[in-house]
């Protein structure tokens, strides 16, 4: 079943790590997130975002990961991902929608559809099927879904505060060679078109109909090389 949520679950599984530590309370109030300090609306090599995980079942952070866009083309951006603390790290191909095209193992045609249609606009909608293949096993599954911008919305988080465009995923997966088998996944997604990525991102995975997984990721630091 790991195969039928492989693509819903990018930057969501990783390697466990532990929470930081908050430390002692300021003496002060801490000073409001600031602005995105660089405008990322086109990608450029060297653009990375860390994120921190939380296993919103249990309420844990479980890790933190960072992507950094490591090559470009006209029509994709080639990322690395470290898990810290970890020691794992691993190649993510996207288009310009950021839609994955390939994650290591797996490899989606046309893409896995958990992108967000750039450029985005609200109340729009679109349909995706995938044909998604293990490259070491060659299981194969289908996937089949929706997406939709719900509209606008201002988030905070440690890394500041971002106006954003909610964009809603829903997707079925099924192992071709044994259909019963399937996975429900829903994304919800908040991106912000001035870092170019989404700043919050929740996953919730259903396998039969059965609650496996709720996670979020959430964007804690960014930048552009210099």
């Amino acid at each position: 079943m790991r195969g039928m949520v492989a693509g819903a679950m990018i930057l969501l599984s990783a390697a466990s790590a532990s929470a930081e530590d908050a430390g002692p309370a300021p003496a002060s109030p801490a000073a409001p997130p600031s602005p995105p300090a660089a405008n990322m609306q086109e990608p450029a090599v060297g653009d990375h975002w860390t994120y921190r995980i939380t296993d919103e079942i249990s309420g844990s952070v479980t890790s933190t990961r960072t992507v950094v866009v490591t090559e470009l083309s006209k029509n994709e951006v080639t990322t690395r991902f470290d898990v810290t603390g970890t020691g794992r790290s691993g190649m993510i191909v996207y288009d310009r929608s950021w839609d994955v095209l390939s994650d290591d193992v797996f490899r989606y045609s046309p893409n896995d559809g958990t992108g967000v249609h750039l450029p985005l606009t609200a109340g729009a909608q679109w349909k995706f099927a995938v044909d998604s293949v293990n490259s070491n096993t060659g299981a194969t599954f289908k996937r089949t879904g929706t997406g939709r911008v719900t509209g606008k919305e201002t988030i905070t988080t440690k890394a500041g505060t971002f106006e954003t465009f909610v964009v809603e995923t829903a997707f079925t997966s099924r192992n071709v060679r044994n259909p019963a088998r399937s996975s429900e996944i829903v994304l919800k997604t908040w991106f912000s078109p001035d870092v170019d990525h989404w700043v919050r991102r929740n996953a919730v995975v259903r396998n039969g109909g059965h609650l496996v997984r709720n996670e979020t990721v959430e964007l804690v630091e960014f930048g552009r090389k210099k």
